[in-house]
C-alpha cells in the first residue's frame, strides 16, 4: 500500500477489535489440494484466537485440525465505498481439553446450525493483518462517490 492510496493499514489490536464486531467470516483451507472457502459464524476468544463451533462429524473439523488456515471477516458499506477487512492466519486445532471445551461452551460462539455433538475449532492468530478502505480517496485522486 502506498500513502494515500485509499487504504489504511490496521494494527493487530484494531483488527481483533473489529473482528469481534461481526458475526460471520470465511475460513480458507485446503480441500483435495484446492483452496476452499466456507462462511462460518465465529467468536474471538480473550487471547485473540478465532473460535468456531461445529458438528463433531463435520468435514470442516476434520479438514482444518492441525493445519494452517486463513480466516477473513469484513464489513463493507457499498454506498460510501468504505469498510474494512481483517485476515487471521495460523494453525487451527480442534479443542480436546475438557476444561477448555467447557469454558468455550459457556463463553464461546453458538452454532447457527446446532448439532447434538459439537466441537470447537481454535485458530491461533500468528499473523493478523487488516486494512480499511476510505471511500472516495485514491492515489490517483479519483472521487468514486460522484
Amino acid at each position: 500500500m502506498y500513502p494515500n492510496d485509499g487504504f489504511r493499514e490496521l494494527d493487530r489490536q484494531e483488527c481483533l477489535r473489529l473482528l469481534a464486531k461481526v458475526p460471520v467470516g470465511r475460513i480458507v483451507h485446503t480441500r483435495q489440494a484446492l483452496p476452499a472457502v466456507l462462511p462460518v459464524n465465529f467468536g474471538v476468544d480473550i487471547d485473540g484466537a478465532v473460535v468456531l463451533r461445529t458438528s463433531t462429524a463435520s468435514e470442516l473439523a476434520r479438514a482444518v485440525d492441525g493445519v494452517v488456515v486463513a480466516f477473513e471477516a469484513d464489513e463493507i458499506d457499498a454506498a460510501t465505498h468504505s469498510g474494512w477487512s481483517v485476515v487471521v492466519t495460523g494453525p487451527a486445532e480442534v479443542v480436546t481439553d475438557r476444561g477448555e471445551h467447557e469454558r468455550l461452551t459457556r463463553t464461546g460462539p453458538r452454532s447457527w446450525v446446532p448439532s447434538p455433538m459439537e466441537v470447537f475449532v481454535r485458530i491461533e492468530p500468528e499473523l493478523v493483518t487488516g486494512r480499511e478502505l476510505v471511500g472516495g480517496r485514491s492515489l490517483y485522486g479519483v472521487n468514486l462517490s460522484t
